[in-house]
């Protein structure tokens, strides 16, 4: 629903960044109160509904209009297909750029650093019942050579989880080794960049584990010396792990190799684990219904990493909690709220609404609310901080 207003100042050709500045409001809070009928909760309500009546009574408007602007209607027809629905920061969250936590702002915190950076070790790694299912399954396919395929959003904890496995078998001295071909530039096909190929994944093996042999020409050739390395590797108590980044962007044709490298066996013992991590479009490419990767997706679990969900306080009260720092004297109950609202925007009619309420996005936007809450000398960041921050540069 959206005020009359709206409708209203278009007649009249004022535009909302006018009755912003008249206002004293951020043109995105009037575009939530024009739009979609939200006012500020920081307002006094009646003060801001008599400015803006005295500002479009300047502006030219009828006794009849000033009498209604304020009621709510539904959004105008686009094409006759129903009702124009204009979702807010469904846009801004798919791409919220990446904010910078001001040193006044730390300072008005009491913040020794920036408790939203990146995880620097085990302790700072915050673990809910998805995340220590996926942890443990990636050491277990690690241990005895399995195929698991981790998805999720960008910003989602797949880099995080990556480096916590590397991290846990250096402590824990495991005896495994992780071989990552290098996906600098790594494409689905040879027009926008380089393929990860087979042969690719053969010669990272190799350099892993034996990397002062020389590599057969010919492919049989090739798989067999890796195949053969990976057992003297094994028979030793090392096991081996093919790890592979961005496998989203890997071509079909490599995807149905990997049968091949998971195969490798001696009896009952696999030789060789796969882990792949990857964007949501992984997901897509091992879809059962996909006849031309049938065999491989049999073989592999697949891990969605979801979104925070009602985990967010929890999270938000976790990261707080490196610093010594009780959550709610940075952020409100209803700041809370608001975040994951606007984390979670509205679905268009007919399709099913999208969460983008995972860890990257939620520092970026705290991040951004937290320097607004300093600047205008809030104590805490409050729902109305939150829906005021805006990503215009």
């Amino acid at each position: 629903m959206q005020l009359k207003l709206k409708t209203l100042m278009q007649d009249k050709g004022i535009a909302q960044t006018d009755l912003a500045a008249r206002c004293v409001y951020s043109p995105t809070v009037i575009a939530q109160l024009c739009n979609h009928a939200i006012w500020p909760r920081s307002a006094k309500q009646r003060r801001l509904h008599d400015t803006i009546r005295n500002f479009m009574k300047e502006r030219g408007a009828s006794e009849s209009d000033l009498a209604t602007m304020f009621e709510k209607v539904a959004p105008p027809l686009a094409d006759g297909q129903g009702p124009d629905i204009n979702i807010p920061y469904e846009e801004e969250a798919m791409s919220i750029p990446k904010q910078i936590l001001h040193p006044n702002t730390r300072r008005h915190f009491g913040l020794v650093r920036n408790p939203f950076d990146e995880v620097r070790s085990s302790e700072e790694f915050y673990q809910n019942e998805h995340i220590r299912y996926t942890r443990a399954a990636m050491i277990d396919a690690a241990k005895r050579g399995g195929f698991i395929a981790v998805v999720g959003e960008s910003g989602s904890g797949k880099t995080t989880l990556r480096r916590d496995m590397r991290e846990r078998i250096s402590r824990e001295q495991l005896p495994i080794q992780i071989m990552m071909p290098y996906v600098i530039g790594m494409e689905e096909n040879d027009t926008k960049g380089k393929t990860l190929k087979a042969s690719h994944i053969a010669e990272s093996i190799m350099r892993s584990i034996a990397p002062h042999a020389t590599l057969h020409q010919s492919g049989d050739a090739r798989f067999h010396q890796v195949e053969a390395a990976l057992r003297e590797s094994y028979d030793t108590g090392m096991r081996s792990v093919l790890l592979i980044e961005e496998a989203h962007s890997l071509p079909i044709p490599t995807l149905r190799h990997l049968k091949r490298f998971i195969e490798l066996e001696d009896g009952f013992k696999s030789l060789l684990a796969v882990i792949l991590l990857g964007q949501t479009e992984l997901a897509r490419k091992l879809d059962p219904r996909n006849a031309s990767l049938r065999e491989v997706v049999q073989r592999c679990e697949l891990i969605t990493l979801p979104p925070l969900g009602h985990y967010l306080e929890e999270y938000v009260a976790h990261r707080l909690a490196l610093l010594e720092i009780d959550r709610k004297k940075i952020i409100t109950d209803d700041g809370l709220q608001a975040i994951s609202e606007r984390l979670q925007p509205p679905a268009p009619r007919g399709h099913e609404q999208r969460s983008y309420l995972y860890p990257l996005a939620v520092h970026n936007l705290m991040i951004a609310a937290m320097n607004l809450a300093a600047e205008n000398g809030a104590p805490v960041v409050s729902a109305d901080i939150v829906m005021e921050v805006s990503w215009a540069r």
